[in-house]
């Protein structure tokens, strides 16, 4: 194997396979990543056995075809302590040693026979459903704040993915909840073709989210029974999917909440983030009086003092005071589009209803805490 490619291609598909990586490894082959050159392109593999990275360069000087695997740490950061777009040259001298060369500098890194990483062969029920990239991004990053750590529920720790159709047309929507908050995001979908819901594991979101920031508008879903996979340009990741059921989260979604609270978004999440500072646990939480026209916050921390600030607001009823965890407030205000943030509640322990009024395909539900 012996191949030439610029510096900063070679990291830009590095940059995700060595984030798919586990850090401790009992098989040493899985911290390896797996280089193939053939058929005039490179591909680079990099796995955990639940989670697969695939990606394909053609921009490269190739002079003989090879495979091999190599720590994805090691070269990860040799390439990314290199001078930009440096041209680097790979060789193969034996089954074990790779050469690395780029102008003054030589490396010889350690390897372990491609035939040793494991084999994965994909099998799926459909053609592809092609989703709009950016749109399938925001649905993620809507969600994902909402997903479960907690591993004796494995079913949340994930987003629910699955189509819903509204007035003749088909959307896709993702759900994720801890059960103390819950997110919900849709877009529409330009084809009819239903498939089975799944649940996206967290690392796959992470790492679709960091993958989908750049490249080409379209992206294709496919699934089976087991598993997903998004191909993303000359990219693609391959998931095992969550085995278990999702709750149905469509019966704590409030829909009579007649208390209605209309505030600045940027005024709120700074008012917050003020008040919270004399709490050393943000769990805390904040203490919201709503009047007419203003919300009082106020934080009361046991060990460090107390805060309070006034903000203007619109409120259409009676006083009454409703307390919230800080950080799952500021969580959702973070992802409103729109100037004001719409909050719909019933009293201080039911759940309560926010949307965005920029996005009518989004909402967010958050359950009060005692203090």
């Amino acid at each position: 194997m012996h191949f030439q490619i610029k510096r900063d291609t070679l990291l830009k598909s590095l940059n995700f396979a060595h984030n798919i990586i586990e850090r401790k490894n009992t098989l040493p082959i899985l911290s390896n990543v797996l280089i193939e050159v053939k058929n005039n392109k490179l591909s680079i593999v990099a796995t955990d056995l639940d989670l697969v990275f695939y990606d394909e360069i053609t921009d490269l000087k190739i002079t003989k075809d090879g495979c091999t695997t190599t720590s994805a740490t090691v070269l990860h950061d040799l390439l990314r302590k290199l001078p930009s777009n440096l041209d680097v040259i790979f060789s193969l001298k034996d089954e074990n040693k790779l050469s690395i060369a780029a102008e003054s500098s030589k490396f010889n890194l350690l390897c372990l026979p491609a035939d040793n990483f494991p084999n994965f062969s994909d099998s799926f029920n459909n053609g592809g459903i092609v989703l709009n990239r950016k749109d399938f991004l925001s649905l993620l990053n809507k969600t994902k704040m909402s997903m479960s750590n907690d591993e004796t529920r494995h079913y949340l720790n994930g987003i629910f993915i699955h189509t819903i159709e509204v007035n003749g047309k088909l959307y896709l929507t993702g759900v994720a909840t801890d059960s103390h908050r819950l997110s919900s995001s849709s877009m529409l979908l330009e084809s009819s073709e239903k498939f089975k819901p799944f649940i996206l594991p967290k690392k796959t979101v992470f790492q679709l989210c960091n993958l989908l920031e750049e490249g080409s508008e379209k992206i294709s879903l496919f699934s089976s029974d087991t598993k997903i996979q998004f191909k993303i340009g000359n990219s693609k990741i391959t998931s095992k999917i969550i085995d278990g059921k999702f709750p149905d989260y469509k019966k704590v979604v409030p829909k009579n909440n007649s208390k209605i609270l209309s505030v600045n978004v940027k005024d709120l999440i700074n008012s917050v983030e003020r008040v919270i500072t004399v709490s050393i646990d943000r769990k805390e939480g904040v203490k919201l009086t709503l009047e007419k026209d203003s919300i009082q916050l106020f934080v009361n921390s046991s060990s460090s003092g107390e805060g309070k600030e006034t903000l203007k607001a619109n409120y259409n009823s009676e006083q009454f005071t409703v307390s919230f965890n800080s950080r799952y407030l500021l969580d959702i205000a973070s992802e409103i589009e729109d100037e004001m943030i719409t909050a719909k509640l019933n009293d201080a322990v039911s759940p309560v209803l926010i949307q965005d009024n920029s996005d009518k395909y989004s909402y967010y539900v958050i359950m009060p805490m005692k203090i």
